[in-house]
């Protein structure tokens, strides 16, 4: 049998939020951390150094140096293996798509695991932003599991809510240190409580939420949807914009975020009453505001709004909260502005490229405004023809 190793973390995703956040988070809360990735430099890297850098980006700047830290390449599949067997915790940060590309993987180290007799469960924190992420890892892995295995008596699948901003690094900041990652001074992991088959870790910043539906859909229709509305919105002002904090340097954009985020939060409140009050959502909006113009942050427009076809999908950011408001009949109509502004959105990265998949959203956006309505957002000729569009090219 195999021994558990108490205080051992394996992280699939050495990215951006999993050095400067879970990452961080489990080795100052006393915890060795093991990723996994396939980008072997940055593996390599980790293994000569055993520790990288956090800088935090506010209004002083600070370093934090992680330690206690190792790598594992993700193609050395039976090393990742013999590492999940003996782990205390399982966490994932590999983007939504990822999350599939790694599910046979995290299944054959669930079965090793089950071979060597041992009893101990394993929770598995999934780190995405992703609604029904539990649900949706439970059906990859069952794909690859063999019939009769007891997924759901010894694995513990805890969704959370990522609210950490982290942004994209330019090429010199890489070049001058391929593991050091900028992010913000927030620091808070909201995860579902329920869902853990053993005691939850004993570490600062962790937050465990009865109802974690509710939470997920906060990060999702207010800080993802704001967030997205003040680059779709300033871009439409200026397309010259670079930074998000100068969109919201201009007071008209500001007060319109604002207010998207505001009907937003109604739509919440009347689906989870029990969960929010007008008070704290906008308390928290306020706050969301106070943080995306962290100009060290330097987050750009075209981080925030890229990705179009993904942000515009009906289970995301604007689309999700337009359904929803519909649902519960109320009103949507600065939703759907911010949605018109995103069709219009042509930022391009620091080289003056566009994201491809949004190139691939302008050939259906020359379509026809329906067609995007159709193919990206998911929605049928019923609602569309509600739709009560206005010109918005003014």
């Amino acid at each position: 049998m195999i021994k558990i190793e108490r205080n051992k973390l394996v992280l699939f995703g050495a990215g951006k939020i999993g050095r400067s956040f879970i990452g961080q988070l489990f080795s100052r809360g006393g915890y060795e951390v093991v990723f996994i990735d396939v980008r072997k430099p940055l593996i390599d890297e980790l293994n000569r150094r055993g520790n990288y850098r956090v800088v935090i980006k506010g209004d002083l700047e600070s370093v934090i140096t992680i330690e206690n830290v190792r790598g594992v390449f993700g193609g050395d599949t039976e090393k990742v293996i013999v590492e999940m067997a003996s782990a205390r915790i399982v966490a994932v940060s590999v983007g939504s798509n990822g999350l599939k590309a790694i599910s046979p993987l995290i299944a054959k180290g669930l079965v090793q695991r089950y071979k060597t007799g041992n009893a101990t469960p394993l929770d598995i924190i999934i780190a995405e932003n992703l609604r029904n992420a539990a649900e949706f890892l439970n059906q990859e892995l069952k794909h690859y599991l063999p019939d009769g295995f007891p997924l759901d008596e010894r694995v513990g699948l805890i969704e959370t809510s990522i609210g950490k901003m982290v942004p994209i690094m330019l090429k010199k900041d890489m070049d001058e240190d391929i593991l050091q990652v900028f992010a913000e001074p927030y620091n808070t992991l909201i995860l579902d409580k329920q869902a853990f088959k053993n005691p939850m870790p004993d570490i600062e910043g962790l937050a465990p939420k009865e109802n974690m539906k509710a939470w997920v859909d906060r990060k999702l229709f207010i800080h993802n949807l704001g967030h997205a509305a003040t680059a779709y919105l300033g871009y439409k002002y200026n397309s010259k914009f670079v930074y998000l904090y100068e969109a919201l340097a201009i007071p008209e954009i500001k007060s319109e975020v604002s207010e998207t985020m505001m009907q937003a939060a109604t739509v919440l409140l009347a689906k989870y009453p029990e969960e929010f009050s007008m008070k704290s959502l906008t308390e928290h909006i306020d706050d969301l505001l106070y943080r995306f113009q962290n100009k060290a942050l330097g987050d750009t427009i075209y981080r925030v709004g890229c990705d179009l076809i993904r942000k515009l999908s009906p289970d995301d950011r604007l689309v999700g909260a337009i359904l929803l408001a519909s649902q519960l009949k109320l009103p949507y109509e600065r939703i759907l502005h911010a949605l018109l502004c995103a069709c219009q959105f042509r930022a391009t990265d620091e080289n003056g490229n566009m994201l491809p998949a949004d190139l691939q959203f302008i050939d259906i956006y020359n379509r026809g405004l329906p067609e995007v309505f159709k193919t990206v957002c998911g929605l049928d000729e019923k609602f569309i023809s509600s739709l009560k569009i206005k010109d918005f090219s003014k």
